[in-house]
């Protein structure tokens, strides 16, 4: 590439270029940040609520059916989710005006009734819904559109998780694998930061989770960890052909979105009811916690993924990033008990390992560690990330996701 010649012309415009979006970026954060923090203890109520009166579990049924009628009564029944909020990004699709309330509402009357969803789709949607309404009121062009798509992404997001570079990195590498916006770098992070601050402010408590102990990195370890990375590919294939597959599966055999959401909230319902199968209802944070401290059971992330897997199907709100974290955190330890590597290590690289491979975003996936676990031990989680993102192939969560490049080379 032709070296350019930096004048007093190219000084100001760039500064221009930071001072707008600046000042975007936090307009963003801020209105971002409330909006997140309100979101996140509204869960946190909703979810102390289920947990004092268990009887709450039998509305899932009845919950399900909501959600259904409020989508269909906004006239937004094909709300594609996050998948829509990816087109906005790559293909300057549109998003649909009730997106935000709905999937408020909806991912909270879902944590009501303890189904397995996470709360990142929900991020995911309420930021896109809200960089892309800031983006008309001041009629930015279509090349800055997306921009702040993904600096609303980028606020709401980290004020729900308390990961802020994270946060900035995967709005921005998630929409299209291969092809990193770099214009959109200042404004992701400035109001993914904003966001994190007003939202802790608030009250709200960033995601932070402890690796007790730290091995040293020689042969036999390295080939653990490689072990570890390879087997997290084929969970994260495993996760999405499942959770896909669940869903296509049902609006096949229930074409009739009410009666789908019904039998699948019942069917919850009744395993949730099952002894010790309560641990597996809502986001999986709980899980995390038992997986890194070598309280799971064996078995466990095989559950996590069915019961997901029936929350997608019926049509429950919130997203399955969490629920993967989770998935992930129990498959870690259960390898981590056979290998003889420390559980809340194991569990840690599992964890990241399957969010990668199921995401296909390494970097962001990195810088999750990175915040989550204090910046520790990240040669671990570098291997197994590298390893789970390239032998995962082109599976992914979301079918709206672009593979720009080819992840191997031969």
């Amino acid at each position: 590439m032709e070296k350019k010649t930096v004048t007093s012309h190219h000084i100001l415009q760039n500064a221009r270029y930071l001072l707008c979006w600046t000042i975007f970026a936090l307009l963003v954060g801020i209105v971002g940040g409330i909006l997140g923090g309100l979101f996140a203890k509204a869960i946190k109520a909703v979810t102390g609520l289920r947990a004092a009166n268990s009887w709450l579990i039998f509305l899932l049924p009845l919950i399900g059916i909501l959600i259904s009628a409020l989508y269909r009564g906004a006239l937004d029944a094909d709300n594609r989710g996050t998948n829509m909020i990816l087109s906005a990004i790559s293909e300057e699709g549109p998003i649909s005006r009730p997106t935000g309330p709905l999937i408020f509402a909806s991912t909270v009357l879902s944590h009501l009734g303890g189904a397995s969803v996470g709360r990142e789709g929900a991020a995911l949607q309420l930021g896109g819904w809200l960089g892309s309404g800031f983006s008309k009121l001041l009629h930015l062009n279509k090349s800055n559109r997306h921009i702040a798509v993904m600096c609303g992404m980028s606020a709401v997001f980290a004020a729900l998780f308390g990961t802020p570079v994270a946060a900035a990195i995967f709005c921005i590498e998630v929409a299209r694998v291969g092809v990193f916006h770099y214009a959109a770098l200042i404004p992701c992070i400035f109001s993914a930061f904003t966001g994190a601050v007003i939202a802790s402010r608030m009250g709200v408590d960033p995601e932070i989770y402890t690796i007790e102990s730290i091995p040293w990195l020689d042969a036999l370890t390295l080939l653990k960890v490689a072990a570890l990375g390879l087997l997290c590919a084929f969970l994260a294939i495993l996760l999405v052909i499942v959770f896909h597959g669940f869903e296509d599966k049902a609006k096949k055999l229930l074409p009739n979105v009410y009666i789908r959401a019904a039998v699948c909230g019942v069917i919850i319902t009744g395993l949730i009811l099952l002894p010790g199968m309560g641990v597996y209802s809502g986001a999986g944070a709980e899980l995390i916690t038992k997986a890194l401290a070598g309280e799971a059971d064996s078995y466990a992330f095989l559950l996590k993924l069915l019961f997901t897997a029936l929350a997608i199907a019926g049509g429950f709100k919130g997203g399955e990033i969490v629920p993967t974290l989770s998935i992930g955190a129990c498959f870690g330890a259960c390898f981590g008990a056979l290998a003889g590597l420390p559980v809340s290590l194991s569990g840690a690289l599992g964890m990241i390992a399957v969010f990668a491979g199921a995401t296909n975003c390494p970097i962001a996936a990195l810088m999750i560690a990175m915040e989550m676990f204090e910046g520790k031990d990240l040669p671990f989680f570098a291997i197994t990330v590298a390893i789970s993102f390239v032998l995962s192939g082109y599976y992914s969560l979301y079918g709206k996701q672009r593979f720009a490049f080819a992840k191997t080379r031969y």
